[in-house]
């Protein structure tokens, strides 16, 4: 699924976030939002999403606008996993699996053969088939985030919008977790947009990076052509060498770049 973003503006009432945004993200491409707090990222995530309404602008979704569909059938093409999120800790995690499947379910809440199919392959895309009996409450945090994960799979969206899925895990959990997006990518053909802190792992998945400043897009491309110590400067304030490996950009960040 594409996604075109015509000049949204916005934010949380008077309060301006987002001033004028647009973007355009090919069908298929993983495409990671980066930035300084506050700059907008997870505003415009939720404006996407159709969490946020904008006070001016337009999402389209294969050239469709956001705002025609219903929820039901909105919901069949698009999901959203907010960076915080809360589940009843004696839930099992194949029972949260299960509620990505209510907008494709049938008079409310039966539950047929193909629903159940695609909750034993969303378990099995995010390796969870071992603890899909287990309460969500005795997880790890890498755990609990692919549990979520496997919710939203289990929409069968065309479009996949994810908040710091990183966030408060560690080291391996986070390349766990990225690794699963990109086999998701890969193998379901869902479109991802995202956001994340990491300069380096955001350059190691993405097809595309969009760095925000200033409630605005400042740059966007391949990893390759937007993360310079020039780009970087400008957007983060930091002073950083870059290094290129298999065609990646790598950054080391040496020092702050903001003036006294």
């Amino acid at each position: 699924m594409k996604l075109d973003v015509l000049k949204l503006t916005g934010g949380y009432g008077a309060k301006l976030i987002l001033d004028g945004v647009e973007c355009r993200v090919k069908s298929g491409s993983i495409v990671t939002l980066l930035g300084p707090n506050g700059c907008g990222k997870s505003t415009l995530l939720k404006m996407i999403g159709r969490i946020l309404r904008p006070h001016f602008g337009e999402v389209l979704l294969d050239d469709k606008a956001l705002s025609s569909f219903n929820t039901t059938d909105l919901a069949r093409q698009l999901a959203i996993l907010p960076q915080l999120h809360h589940a009843p800790g004696e839930v099992t995690v194949e029972e949260l699996v299960a509620f990505g499947r209510f907008p494709h379910r049938k008079f409310g809440f039966t539950s047929s053969a193909h629903d159940k199919e695609v909750i034993n392959r969303a378990l099995a895309l995010t390796r969870m088939e071992d603890l899909r009996k287990r309460p969500v409450g005795t997880l790890s945090g890498g755990e609990r985030q692919r549990a979520w994960i496997a919710m939203t799979v289990a929409q069968e969206p065309k479009l996949l919008l994810l908040d710091e899925p990183t966030t408060f895990l560690d080291v391996c959990c986070q390349f766990e977790i990225i690794d699963m997006v990109k086999k998701l990518n890969r193998e379901c053909g869902i479109t991802v947009v995202m956001v994340l802190h990491d300069l380096n792992l955001a350059a190691s998945c993405s097809n595309e990076l969009i760095m925000m400043k200033d409630h605005k897009i400042r740059y966007s491309g391949a990893p390759a052509e937007v993360m310079t110590s020039d780009i970087l400067r400008d957007v983060f304030e930091i002073e950083s060498k870059i290094s290129i490996h298999d065609g990646v950009p790598h950054c080391i960040t040496v020092g702050s770049a903001r003036r006294k």
